[in-house]
């Protein structure tokens, strides 16, 4: 359904937005090394609230801070804690603030102190990509994006097993990220209000596949491959007959031969005014 909003409260919902955006330049300043991510969030707190805001992160779904700070290879939706910033790291923050019953919400990438040049180029790069992208959509474009919601499913699950139960673990779990594409109503909160129209829906996809455990084949060249490339020789030839047979398991051939592959995608449309 769309919902149509008045001036009045598109006011509301620029100012709520705008009282984000301050706060986040502020916080943007904190960022260097020896500070924690959970000073940053007590900053943001003090600051939501002096403006008569409230937190809008902060106890939904038990969530227990004002702001998502995820220190490098965390994603998105990392907790602060008492983590100190080291030189060369890059934070994401992300805040939402509650004011006249409107929702802002806004995140920004910082480097802390100095960066490598790749470190560099990757802000510079996504940067740039993001508002040539917003630059693209004219009045009344749309914006199209798909992303694999698969990630419960035994192709998937079956990797995280494998990784918890194996002598690799101290290896690998680190760089393990359990929910990286969230509900759909996530993105729904995200854009509702900022854009015309906004479509959100669920697909799922069955795929029949040929040839000696092509589920295992599938992740392989996807998910799986960033922990391959993480272990040498016995060790991740080890690894990867440990999560073979697990996902045979679950995807066994039919009497044809072929293997039927059941694969959730999320699709996202969304329409610019004008």
């Amino acid at each position: 359904m769309i919902v149509c909003r008045s001036q009045a409260e598109i006011e509301k919902l620029r100012q709520v937005n705008q009282l984000v955006a301050r706060i986040l330049a502020e916080l943007r300043q904190m960022v260097a090394p020896g500070v924690t991510t959970a000073q940053i969030d007590a900053m943001a707190e003090q600051r939501v609230r002096e403006a008569g805001a409230e937190p809008a992160f902060k106890g939904y779904h038990g969530y227990p801070a004002t702001v998502c700070a995820s220190v490098n290879e965390q994603v998105v939706h990392g907790i602060p804690s008492a983590r100190a910033l080291v030189e060369g790291d890059i934070l994401s923050i992300d805040m939402g603030a509650r004011m006249g019953g409107f929702f802002g919400d806004c995140a920004v990438t910082v480097p802390v102190g100095a960066v490598s040049d790749e470190a560099a180029t990757l802000l510079r790069v996504t940067e740039e990509a993001l508002f040539r992208g917003i630059e693209a959509v004219k009045p009344g474009g749309c914006v199209a994006i798909q992303m694999p919601r698969n990630f419960s499913a035994p192709s998937h699950s079956s990797i995280v097993e494998a990784i918890e139960q194996g002598p690799w673990r101290a290896k690998l779990e680190p760089h393990l990220r359990r929910d990286p594409v969230a509900a759909p109503g996530h993105y729904w909160r995200l854009l509702e209000g900022r854009c015309a129209a906004l479509e959100i829906w669920e697909t799922e996809y069955l795929q029949v596949l040929s040839g000696e455990n092509p589920v295992a084949e599938y992740t392989k060249g996807t998910w799986l491959k960033q922990f391959l490339d993480r272990l040498e020789g016995p060790e991740r030839a080890a690894f990867e007959a440990d999560y073979r047979r697990r996902v045979l398991a679950w995807y066994p051939p039919e009497p044809d031969g072929r293997t039927l592959f059941p694969f959730r995608r999320l699709f996202l449309v969304a329409r610019r005014g004008g």
